[in-house]
């Protein structure tokens, strides 16, 4: 991690340049599944102290990808996904927090399925490059949680996301952490 400090305000994710990944289980846990979904957008609001940041993002549900279209298909119709019904999946931090290690986590809810539940990302790299910060940040997400439960057994019960962000400051007054 660097040991720069970011200019406090508004940062637009870059959307071409950030991505989300993960992994899960799939087979009573004997198979390992790779996939991704995209960014549609968002913003990180870095503020004075760092503790009162927030973060915004949405991904495309319906951009679910693991390069097995019939397993894609399945995940996002009704009996999972439901992305017709529900096509954002939507992250909202508001809580960062610094431990004795030295590692931030990010707090916040993760609404996925029109259903939202608490999560923790930790962050693994942040990089600041002028005007520019790169994040990647992991977390580990129960599907039970948002309501998809469908094919227990056979699609895994947790997804380990990493989120790979790297967004540009926008607006250097923005300094309170709350959305614009």
């Amino acid at each position: 991690m660097t040991t720069a400090t970011p200019t406090p305000g508004r940062y637009a994710i870059d959307v071409p340049r950030s991505e989300i990944t993960f992994t899960t289980k799939h087979l009573f846990g004997l198979g390992t599944v790779r996939g991704s979904f995209r960014l549609r957008g968002g913003t990180v609001s870095l503020a004075e102290p760092l503790t009162a940041s927030r973060v915004d993002a949405v991904a495309d549900a319906g951009s679910f990808d693991t390069g097995n279209k019939n397993r894609d298909r399945q995940v996002l119709s009704k009996a999972l996904l439901d992305t017709a019904t529900y096509p954002d999946i939507r992250f909202t931090a508001t809580e960062a927090e610094l431990d004795q290690t030295g590692v931030w986590a990010l707090r916040g809810e993760l609404t996925a399925h029109g259903t939202g539940a608490p999560v923790t990302f930790t962050v693994t790299s942040a990089d600041v490059d002028g005007d520019e910060i790169a994040v990647e940040a992991t977390a580990t997400v129960d599907r039970y949680a948002h309501g998809v439960t469908g094919l227990k057994g056979v699609a895994g019960r947790r997804l380990r996301l990493t989120a790979t962000v790297r967004a540009r400051l926008t607006d250097a007054n923005h300094t309170d952490g709350s959305p614009a």
